[in-house]
């Protein structure tokens, strides 16, 4: 072998080290992917207890075991425009004081109907504004219909959805033209 074959591949290798701790992805490092939302943690629990409310966990595992907040995040932080990503951000502050407000607890407390009841209530528009501060409940509708939108989008395109709900064949076995369908069977959706 060359010498200075030895001493490139030496630097490539060190190079390589030195770039490998910049990839760390771990949970505390989490909120810096977020920063044209400027949201704290805060936040984060609270929009992690409205994708519970969409998909909550039972038989099957819920939106916020799958950690989808964080794909919602990602969403609104990379792909909304400037002013949507401030309505986004607006409707977020704004639901947890509205709920305070409105129902005299925290929503991150309630119980999953209680939260249900409150969602529903506000994605429809039926609420309104309590006495004393004022809300925009234009933006926090936004907020609930686009955190909708990316959490269904979210939980079906993940690992576990295309896995252990409805299993993703990438080359299709064959056509089969009738079939009939068991009641346990799982069906891929995508095929």
């Amino acid at each position: 072998m060359n010498r200075r074959e030895a001493l490139r591949q030496l630097g490539i290798m060190a190079g390589g080290l030195m770039i490998i701790p910049s990839c760390d992805l771990s949970r505390e490092n989490v909120l810096l992917a977020y920063e044209k939302l400027q949201i704290t943690e805060e936040h984060r629990q609270l929009l992690a207890k409205v994708v519970e409310t969409i998909l909550p966990g039972g038989e099957i595992t819920g939106a916020r075991e799958l950690n989808i907040q964080d794909y919602v995040l990602v969403m609104a932080n990379d792909c909304l425009a400037a002013e949507n990503q401030r309505r986004f951000v607006a409707g977020l502050k704004q639901f947890g004081g509205f709920v305070q407000q409105k129902y005299g607890s925290s929503f991150e407390e309630m119980s999953q109907t209680k939260a249900e009841e409150v969602y529903m209530a506000a994605v429809s528009q039926q609420e309104e504004n309590p006495k004393g501060k004022e809300f925009n409940l234009d933006e926090i509708k936004y907020f609930l219909d686009l955190s909708k939108r990316y959490t269904l989008e979210g939980y079906l395109s993940s690992e576990y959805f295309m896995t252990e709900i409805m299993p993703y064949e990438m080359i299709p076995g064959g056509f089969q033209g009738e079939v009939l369908i068991e009641p346990q069977q799982k069906l891929n959706i995508n095929g």
